[in-house]
């Protein structure tokens, strides 16, 4: 197969996932997240630094959100031991209601929460005024693209991950 193929083929998913947002774009370092997860430990997203991130702003009450949590499980099992990792951003109010979707959504990755709903200060920074919304960074904590789910999503990360 000619390697500019799937270099090409990245690109234009790449650039059709990412949002016309001014205050997002590919390309731009991600914005440092810190934040508790359930255990009361602050998590940084800049942590994950060296692996293929997908940042996930989401909530227990989003019903759209949790039918995405349960692509999200199979993806990551399948890819975590090759680098990807998923850092969930809840908007949850209720740590309780959070907590219990985690459990009921069979959710391993990071997980943390900023309950402020769509005020809170994460969510005004990273501009979320619709969820689930996503980001996908590379190794080098670089956006590369948002909302991308399904097979386009693991295609970007089969890519990403070295697995062509």
């Amino acid at each position: 197969m000619n390697k500019q193929k799937p270099f090409l083929f990245l690109v234009v998913l790449l650039t059709l996932g990412m949002s016309a947002s001014a205050q997002i774009r590919q390309g731009d370092p991600a914005k440092e997240i810190a934040l508790p997860s359930a255990a009361g430990d602050t998590v940084r997203l800049s942590s994950l630094k060296g692996k293929v991130v997908l940042l996930d702003f989401w909530a227990s009450w989003c019903g759209p959100c949790r039918v995405s949590n349960k692509s999200l499980v199979k993806l990551y099992a399948k890819y975590r031991s090759k680098g990807f990792e998923i850092y969930g951003v809840s908007l949850d109010e209720s740590k309780n209601k959070w907590t219990q979707a985690i459990k009921q959504d069979k959710i391993a990755w990071i997980q943390v929460n900023d309950p402020g709903g769509w005020d809170a200060s994460t969510a005004v920074q990273w501009g979320i005024n619709a969820i689930p919304t996503s980001y996908l960074i590379d190794k080098n904590g670089k956006l590369l693209a948002m909302d991308l789910e399904g097979k386009d999503l693991e295609k970007a990360l089969k890519y990403l991950l070295e697995e062509k």
